[in-house]
């Protein structure tokens, strides 16, 4: 059976895991042709030190029902990102999709900690992997993805824009980045919509990436024993359900309505329709403000 998305190429820039890797896979599963980055491969690994790799991703990609292509890439090198996107225009000749997922920061903020006591070289290498990779990679692929109407970009960040407007996020660096981030999508929405396109942020929730998993000594499996550690964690996602999210965006003739805007994996959950791999809808970002935040016990009932 063909998917909604069938014909449709994307790019997935930060694809190696988390909310990249899911995405690309949702978009596999739509049946996009999906074009996914990372700088960790089979050869090398990025200094996550990780196990994931891009070529694993695109394999998913594919086993899903798409067709995946690994491009191993740092978009901090303008000419890996132009030949990246010359390579998409001479196999496809289109983009559909862009979607700007890149972070690599995991290991560079401290929490809690001010500017003035923060690492600089960390807290500035962060802004740029975090910031400078969206706008080089939007630089060279837009033009592309301008060739047809209807394209869509999505900015990828942590939290929504009236969250992050009134909340400090963890120190003075990655505030800025995720504020960057979304503030990126509301400029391309100004900058894209009149020319065809539609620009939008979006926020998963609390997810389960391998990284976060990890963190909390579980897996994907068993990952309900983290609980007892954090009760708040029941809200937690998949990074599918963020993939979801993107795949439900991409394939909406009516897509434009979201321009410039912020956008959460819950909030279009409840629009779309979609569910998390466990059947749940969870909506982390008004669970944090109602019961979270609010330092409510924890209860996810009408939240998942």
């Amino acid at each position: 059976m063909s998917g909604p998305l069938e014909g449709k190429v994307a790019l997935v820039a930060g694809a190696t895991r988390g909310a990249g890797r899911g995405i690309a896979v949702e978009l596999g599963a739509a049946g996009a042709t999906v074009y996914v980055t990372g700088r960790s491969t089979r050869a090398r690994r990025s200094e996550y030190d990780r196990p994931e790799t891009v070529e694993d991703t695109a394999d998913l990609v594919t086993a899903a029902g798409g067709q995946g292509v690994a491009v191993p890439a740092d978009h901090l090198d303008k000419t890996a990102v132009r030949d990246l996107v010359d390579r998409i225009a001479d196999e496809q000749g289109r983009l559909d999709v862009l979607v700007n997922d890149i972070w690599g920061g995991e290991k560079l903020f401290a929490w809690d900690t001010p500017v003035w006591e923060h690492d600089l070289d960390n807290g500035l290498r962060l802004l740029r992997l975090a910031v400078e990779t969206h706008a080089v990679t939007s630089h060279y692929a837009l033009p592309l993805l301008l060739r047809h109407p209807g394209g869509l970009v999505v900015e990828v960040t942590d939290g929504t824009a009236d969250y992050n407007r009134d909340t400090y996020r963890v120190n003075f660096f990655y505030d800025l980045a995720k504020a960057s981030v979304l503030r990126m999508a509301f400029a391309l929405g100004h900058e894209l919509g009149p020319r065809g396109a539609t620009a939008v942020a979006l926020t998963p929730g609390w997810m389960r990436s391998e990284i976060m998993l990890e963190a909390f000594g579980v897996r994907e499996e068993n990952w309900r024993d983290a609980l007892e550690r954090e009760p708040h964690f029941a809200v937690s996602e998949t990074p599918r359900f963020t993939g979801r999210a993107v795949a439900a965006l991409a394939a909406d003739p009516e897509v434009s309505r979201f321009n410039g805007q912020s956008l959460s994996s819950g909030g279009l959950a409840r629009v779309y329709g979609f569910t998390d791999l466990d059947g749940s809808r969870p909506d982390a970002w008004r669970y944090l403000v109602e019961v979270q935040d609010a330092g409510r016990p924890a209860d996810v009932t009408g939240y998942r």
